[in-house]
């Protein structure tokens, strides 16, 4: 099976340097027999398809002469074989396929999601939301369906061809020979194709993530485009990005289009040459039925190669979709975890925690609104990985948190106080020193698990165009509505949940109901409270609120976050009375 590059760095690579994408094409690699087998199937099916054309072709030739009808009835029985051999076949193998290549795409798109956990966020800061979504889905589709689209037409043409060639061969080795030509011809013509292609690729795939990230832009920041009075200029964004879309689409169609035409051109070429050595080979006594095969033959195998054009250009899209996806997905992650990735199946429900039998386990927090301590010592950090000697982001800085403590960590830009709470929430490793949760180095515990006890309320919350329940239940999937409809009221919404008519089942985002910047503000509030997890981290949760609202928010927040332990950054002097302590970083730093 072809390898594509993202793959062969992979499966050469020593396991001590194999990088986050080592883990999606691990989930894939069983895969190949499925695929392997559906090409075999394909094959029988071209083959069987080359064959219909070649006895049907002997049998009109040879029933002209009006033989004893039971002369062609073995012939007459294979033209019904082969006839019925071949949608068969074909089917068999589009089933087999598309099983195997869907199967794949489930795998490998959960270990891709699983690969991201330990970049996310820290490696992905420099990346548009769009071009995350882009690569992780549309790019790992084409690198996917690239197995499918690629291998088994390729190799199902190669097993048609060995037949051909060989049964051929057989009765006149000079028309074998005209029809290895043609192939070799038809393999020149693909492979200039796919050059074409490549060139072609680059464009259309900078234009279609140009396309993504212009419509998410515009779409999720619609009401504030509307509102500086900027629709009609990210249109106009929209539809340039569309026309350098169809740009990029029409000069990969022409270079499609020449690998088509090329491709006839070929099999016109070898069925005059065939048709040539038919005439040759009946001056020495070849018969007339046989000679029609010759001729024919080109003409079946150019039917046979109609789909290879399009197996090049899945295979062209899909390195330049590697090359993305290994851009993304190859670096080095911001947290490690102890524990092994789990086998990326079952795919329905949630995955269990990964197989971290032995590791240390995060105790108390359990229960509704209590808890846990946080202690640093001498943690320092950098976002990017930039060697030993590189200036760290934040530290060393040493802090204790009591269990149930509200703590406003306050300092000047740039300080790294959001460098700080990314390590608090395992989005970054610390540098050095450490960090205990519970009395437990998170270091030497799952990440999962860890994650499970922390929720963070970052200043840009994201609503999701789905309902007011499913919005909530992102944070606790088993919530009911008691437990939904409580953490709406903590978060000072009962006001507005009392007006909404359709209730948990209003539709939010785009196409739903609008959401305000305290509503989306006290919402995100609501996730952290029904998550029911016993540390919070806001991070600037009040930064794009007016005065008002922000000390209406924050008052909320401390209200039903009581008993949980809460971090918050935040610039603001004021409406921090509540909490327990007020810390500047500055005052934290060791010396």
């Amino acid at each position: 099976m072809p390898r594509f590059g993202w793959e062969a760095t992979v499966a050469d690579a020593p396991e001590t340097q194999q990088t986050t994408s080592a883990v999606v094409e691990a989930a894939f690699e069983a895969q190949a027999p499925g695929i392997k087998r559906a090409a075999v199937i394909g094959g029988l099916a071209s083959a069987s398809g080359i064959a219909l054309t070649a006895t049907s072709g002997w049998l009109i030739v040879a029933a002209s002469h009006q033989p004893v009808i039971l002369t062609l009835l073995a012939v007459i029985v294979a033209v019904r074989t082969f006839g019925i051999a071949r949608p068969v076949l074909r089917y068999a193998e589009r089933v087999r396929s598309h099983d195997s290549a869907l199967d794949l795409l489930a795998r490998r798109r959960v270990a891709a999601y699983q690969a991201l956990v330990p970049l996310t966020p820290a490696r992905l800061g420099r990346r548009s939301r769009s071009d995350v979504l882009t690569t992780a889905v549309e790019d790992l589709e084409d690198l996917v369906f690239a197995k499918v689209r690629v291998v088994v037409p390729v190799l199902g043409l190669a097993v048609a061809a060995v037949l051909t060639v060989l049964a051929l061969g057989l009765f006149v080795p000079a028309g074998s020979l005209v029809l290895v030509a043609v192939l070799l011809a038809q393999v020149g013509v693909s492979a200039l194709g796919r050059r074409m292609e490549l060139a072609a690729q680059q464009d259309w795939l900078r234009a279609r993530a140009e396309v993504a990230r212009t419509a998410t832009l515009v779409t999720g920041y619609a009401a504030q485009l509307r509102g500086i009075g900027a629709g009609p200029q990210s249109l106009g964004w929209v539809r340039e990005a569309h026309l350098s879309l169809s740009v990029a689409t029409r000069r990969l169609a022409r270079a499609r289009a020449t690998g088509v035409a090329l491709g006839h051109v070929v099999t016109g070429v070898g069925t005059i040459l065939a048709a040539l050595v038919a005439h040759w080979a009946m001056g020495v006594g070849l018969n007339d039925a046989v000679a029609a095969v010759v001729v024919l033959a080109p003409l079946a195998v150019g039917d046979a190669f109609v789909g290879l054009p399009d197996a090049m250009g899945a295979w062209a899209r899909a390195r330049g979709s590697e090359a993305r996806l290994r851009d993304l997905l190859d670096q080095p992650p911001a947290v490690h975890d102890p524990a092994p990735l789990p086998d990326p199946l079952p795919i329905r429900g949630i995955s269990p925690l990964p197989g971290d039998a032995g590791l240390p386990r995060i105790s108390g927090g359990e229960s509704s609104g209590s808890g846990l301590s946080i202690d640093v010592t001498g943690v320092a950090a950098r976002w990017w990985p930039e060697g030993q000697g590189a200036a760290y982001d934040v530290g060393p800085v040493t802090l204790s948190i009591g269990a149930g403590e509200h703590l406003v960590l306050t300092g000047a830009n740039g300080s790294g106080k959001s460098t700080l709470l990314a390590v608090l929430a395992r989005h970054l490793d610390p540098a050095a020193g450490s960090y205990c949760l519970g009395g437990v180095d998170v270091t030497t515990v799952p990440l999962a698990e860890i994650r499970a006890h922390v929720a963070v309320v970052d200043d840009e919350p994201h609503i999701f165009a789905s309902s007011l329940r499913e919005n909530l239940r992102l944070a606790r999937p088993d919530a009911d509505d008691g437990a939904i409809e409580a953490a709406i009221r903590a978060a000072g919404l009962a006001g507005w949940f009392d007006s909404l008519t359709e209730g948990l089942d209003t539709m939010l985002g785009t196409g739903g109901r609008g959401v305000s910047g305290g509503e989306r503000a006290r919402l995100a509030l609501a996730r952290a409270h029904v998550s029911n997890r016993p540390v919070v981290l806001l991070d600037e949760p009040v930064a794009h609120l007016d005065h008002a609202t922000a000390l209406a928010v924050l008052a909320d927040a401390h209200r039903a976050f009581a008993g949980r332990t809460v971090v918050m950054v935040s610039h603001r002097p004021d409406g921090l009375d509540g909490f327990d302590r007020v810390v500047d970083l500055a005052d934290l730093a060791d010396t």
